[in-house]
């Protein structure tokens, strides 16, 4: 037996029914493949491999690698021992790649952001994460959770809350109320028509002075405002991403 382990942020799924649940929201083909972030023990595992194509999963902890690779359904699957954020996803080269996982809560921005960076490589994800990030990735405009990470991943993505899942189907038992998310690709992505280094800036000197006017928080930055329809006495909260696209296309280098 391994105890969940703190520094890697591990809470096992131990509620069939969830895992049910799980599997019947991802709705998976028989020609599709699964990438799974952080196995576990595999109780999501096997019942993904059932269903699925090829079953592939990265796992960072040896002692869980070694017990995954003792169970009768998962020993001959492709079992990784990395870290998600260092492995490269288009080594897989697999079409059809769905991206699952139970993810450690203190790593869930960076793991976002590297499904953006591997965007090419996968087809849809699906993530457990903490309620509250759930919230402000789903955030509507003009809402106390529309913040920087809701404008920088809908340049991306449509994330949408599949369900809300109470703290007692883990073991441990996190302190906190968690949800299943659903990341589907935008078709038309915005960041291949802007210049993203100034998007980002953008965005977070906005965010970071969010009670402040626009004119105020971006006054350190050369802004052509007489050819932008942007009204910078609004505050980051009521702006599109399509606005803030709108400022980065008219700083003046």
């Amino acid at each position: 037996m391994v105890f969940a382990k703190k520094k890697w942020g591990q809470n096992f799924l131990v509620d069939n029914n969830l895992l049910n649940k799980i599997v019947k929201t991802v709705n998976i083909a028989s020609d599709e493949n699964i990438l799974e972030i952080g196995p576990g023990q595999g109780a999501l595992s096997e019942k993904l491999v059932d269903i699925c194509n090829e079953l592939h999963m990265v796992e960072i902890d040896r002692d869980l690698i070694a017990i995954l690779n003792q169970h009768d359904k998962l020993s001959q699957t492709n079992i990784i021992n990395q870290d998600i954020l260092k492995f490269n996803l288009s080594s897989l080269g697999l079409n059809n790649l769905i991206v699952i996982g139970n993810i450690p809560y203190n790593i869930t921005s960076p793991i976002i952001f590297w499904l953006v960076e591997h965007f090419n490589s996968w087809d849809r994800a699906y993530l457990m994460v903490q309620k509250e990030l759930a919230e402000r990735l789903t955030a509507k405009i003009g809402t106390k959770d529309y913040s920087r990470i809701t404008v920088m991943t809908g340049l991306y993505f449509d994330i949408n809350i599949s369900f809300l899942i109470s703290p007692n189907v883990f073991l441990p038992r996190p302190k906190v109320q968690s949800a299943f998310i659903e990341v589907i690709k935008k078709e038309d992505s915005y960041y291949k028509d802007i210049n993203l280094k100034s998007f980002d800036q953008i965005v977070r000197m906005a965010f970071n002075q969010r009670r402040k006017m626009l004119r105020n928080s971006l006054s350190s930055l050369d802004i052509n405002m007489e050819n932008c329809s942007v009204n910078f006495t609004m505050r980051p909260e009521q702006l599109t991403i399509e606005d803030f696209i709108e400022i980065s296309n008219n700083i003046i280098s």
